[in-house]
């Protein structure tokens, strides 16, 4: 942002804070479908209002909480290869399971909704995405990524079977998946 104020009373971090926990217990415990921003504002303490002046949505809402809480739970591992990388970033993204419902949730509001679909993705697909490029970058530095492998390709096989199964719900998302997409990557990057 450029400095400049929004119109009306400036956030306060305190009421943004249990906005967001709000939100994130609302999900924990009645799902996506079944959250609404009166619940949130009366779990926050807040008005709806409140909320309404800083978030167009109940999806705005939650992505907020989304990106506050991969922050602090899926860190860019620098473990020296990328066998170690991969192994930490999987590991720490397949650990966060319990989040499929709120995934999903956004996901199909990204469908239904043209204006949030593109927040999602600069502020979320793309984040993420770029947290796994920035590993294989590094890899590539380190000359552990053959001449002519396209990063962007590992990238989408890696997202494709973690948002496959979080969509379908077919197969697990667990540390064995996130083991045999690590070792699936090191073949395809020799």
């Amino acid at each position: 942002m450029s400095g400049e104020r929004r119109p009306g009373r400036p956030r306060s971090e305190e009421s943004r804070g249990a906005i967001l926990a709000a939100a994130l217990e609302g999900l924990r415990e009645h799902g996506f479908a079944a959250l609404t921003i009166e619940g949130i504002a009366g779990r926050a303490g807040v008005g709806k209002q409140t909320i309404y002046r800083w978030w167009p949505s109940k999806a705005d809402v939650v992505l907020d909480a989304l990106l506050d809480q991969a922050e602090e739970t899926i860190r860019v591992p620098d473990e020296g290869s990328l066998r170690a990388d991969l192994t930490a970033f999987l590991g720490a993204t397949f650990r966060q399971t319990h989040q499929r419902p709120v995934l999903v949730g956004l996901m199909g509001q990204a469908l239904l909704d043209p204006g949030f679909a593109l927040a999602f993705r600069e502020r979320f697909l793309f984040r993420r995405r770029g947290t796994l490029r920035e590993l294989f970058d590094r890899a590539i530095s380190r000359g552990e990524i053959a001449a002519g492998v396209d990063p962007e390709l590992l990238v989408d096989v890696v997202y494709g079977v973690l948002w496959y199964r979080l969509m379908l719900d077919h197969a697990p998302l667990d540390g064995a998946a996130s083991r045999q997409l690590t070792e699936l990557v090191l073949r395809a990057v020799r």
